[in-house]
């Protein structure tokens, strides 16, 4: 039975673009921690390999002591460690793969072509290969078949699974052929679960810190279980600090700022919120300075956009002459001789869409 710790995509000195100088600065000095985090799980749960599925770096001329303090961690696992590096940090001369001193635990991948990795002691055999320049537009396993042998047969590559694109695009068909019985996958920045072509199972751990707010949520990496042909994975969340998407509407709200504060998750206190406020506001052009303050009193940094329209009148524009002021006039006669509340209530639904087909608008009032 192997237990293998897969990450991917750690991205070390992202540069958190939207956020302010001092907390991306914060945020790269947390981001380089996550070796050392990876490095405690895999002790702590006894791991026999650890496969890191490349773009460990964001860049491929990274800080130094960030380059340093990833393979002084990868030193500390207690277990082999194989690097299989990505687009945006491919193996070259002058790489950091190339130019630092790796602990010997730690292979890295270093050709375009597939290589066997024999670990005789755990019975299994580790294949990968590195992107070698910043794009790679064939599939890694065009024509590769691990051999028959008795022995188990673990890929690790960095590449797209049906992708189109110049990122190593990865047919299934290609997976379900290569006789592997797991593909440990980066560069898609989601957890894929334990997916199947054919009898190799394969997954995308995600990153393991999200970048933005197209990176929502827990994110982490996969400990994988292989048993013969048998393959389990769990994630186990790593995240510092998750993006998350709030809403929160305003309609009937005398305070704005309560109502914000009510829609926030209680669990926000580390994490970085985008908050939208929605509905009906009797102000237009929201002040939101004070509003981001409030937000930021319950999580680490927060975003606050006004989607918020203002209310009005549903029959303000009744006495105008033109068609809106026609339908309006008529509306209101028939809500005049309405028989009860129920008839009474659809017809005010119906002058709300009314409005919003005769203003072009995607919405009703509400």
């Amino acid at each position: 039975m192997l237990h293998i710790l897969h990450g991917a995509d750690l991205h070390l000195d992202a540069p958190f673009t939207g956020l302010s100088a001092e907390q991306a600065r914060q945020r790269r000095s947390e981001l380089r921690e996550l070796p050392r985090r990876l490095a405690e799980l895999a002790r702590e749960r006894g791991a026999d390999l650890v496969l890191l599925s490349g773009d460990l770096f964001d860049g491929s001329d990274p800080y130094a002591e960030t380059a340093q303090a990833l393979a002084r961690a990868l030193g500390q696992t207690g277990c082999p460690v194989l690097i299989a590096p990505g687009n945006h940090d491919p193996y070259g001369p002058r790489s950091p793969y190339a130019l630092l001193s790796w602990p010997e635990n730690v292979h890295i991948f270093r050709t375009a072509a597939m290589e066997a990795v024999p670990m005789p002691k755990l019975g299994c055999t580790v294949w990968g290969c590195a992107f070698t320049g910043v794009s790679r537009e064939d599939s890694p396993l065009d024509g590769f078949a691990a051999p028959r042998d008795g022995d188990v047969h673990i890929g690790i590559l960095h590449a797209d699974v049906e992708g189109k694109g110049r990122y190593a695009p990865l047919p299934e068909s290609d997976i379900a052929a290569s006789g592997l019985t797991y593909l440990a996958l980066g560069h898609i920045h989601a957890c894929s679960g334990l997916q199947r072509a054919g009898e190799t199972a394969w997954a995308y751990p995600g990153c393991p810190e999200g970048r933005g707010f197209d990176e929502l949520g827990e994110k982490g990496c996969l400990w994988v279980t292989v048993d013969g042909a048998s393959v389990e994975a769990e994630f186990l969340p790593l995240a510092r600090r998750r993006y998350r998407l709030v809403e929160a509407d305003l309609s009937g709200a005398d305070r704005p700022g309560d109502a914000l504060l009510s829609a926030l998750p209680a669990d926000a206190g580390d994490d970085i919120l985008r908050v939208v406020l929605t509905g009906e506001s009797d102000v237009e052009g929201l002040d939101l300075t004070p509003l981001k303050a409030l937000a930021e009193t319950k999580c680490w940094s927060a975003q606050v956009l006004d989607r918020t329209t203002v209310r009005r009148d549903l029959w303000s524009r009744a006495e105008e002459d033109t068609l809106t002021g026609l339908f309006l006039r008529q509306m209101r006669l028939r809500l005049e001789g309405a028989a009860d509340e129920d008839e009474r209530g659809r017809l005010e639904e119906a002058v709300r869409f009314g409005l919003a087909a005769l203003e072009h608008r995607e919405e009703p009032m509400a």
